[in-house]
C-alpha cells in the first residue's frame, strides 16, 4: 500500500516525500511547531523513528526545526514548502481512509480489528522477543 501511495505522489508530481511523512506534516499544519516527542506522541511512533522521520523531511525542504523550551529540545515546524504540500496529503489521507473502509467490506473480517488484534497481541510480547524466543528454542540465540 504504501508503494502504491508514494506511486501516487509520483504521478502527482510530489517528490521527496514519503507516505509515513503524511500524517507529521498534516499535525505541525494543525497544532503549529513541537518538539520531536510530541510530535512522535501525536503520530503514534517511537521518538527515535520520528527523529529519523524529521530528519528526512528536513533534508526534503519540508520541516525546519530550531531550538526548543529548553536546551534539550527542538522545535520542528512546516517550511512553506510543507505547508503548501499539506492540502494535497490531507485529501490522500481522507481518500486512503475510504479506501481501506472499501477494503474493509470487501473481505469476510475487519481488516481494522485484524490490525488492533496485533497490536495488542504485540504488547504482550514484543515481534523481536517472539523471534528470540523462536531461536532460542533453536538453539541459535547468541
Amino acid at each position: 500500500m504504501d508503494d502504491d501511495i508514494a506511486r501516487l505522489y509520483a504521478e502527482s508530481g510530489v517528490e521527496g516525500v514519503r507516505p509515513r511523512f503524511s500524517k507529521a506534516l498534516i499535525r505541525l499544519q494543525r497544532r503549529g511547531a513541537m518538539t520531536v516527542r510530541d510530535l512522535a506522541t501525536q503520530v503514534a511512533v517511537t521518538h527515535s523513528a520520528m527523529s529519523q522521520t524529521v530528519t528526512a523531511m528536513r533534508a526534503a525542504g519540508l520541516v525546519v526545526s530550531g531550538p526548543g523550551p529548553d536546551a534539550r529540545t527542538r522545535l520542528v515546524e512546516l517550511t512553506e514548502q510543507g505547508r503548501t504540500l499539506v492540502p494535497f496529503l490531507e485529501a490522500e489521507w481522507a481518500a486512503t481512509e475510504a479506501v481501506w473502509d472499501e477494503l474493509d467490506a470487501e473481505v469476510p473480517y475487519s481488516l481494522r480489528r485484524v490490525v488492533e488484534d496485533l497490536e495488542r497481541a504485540l504488547e504482550r510480547c514484543s515481534f523481536r522477543e517472539r523471534i528470540r524466543a523462536r531461536m532460542a528454542v533453536a538453539g541459535l540465540e547468541q
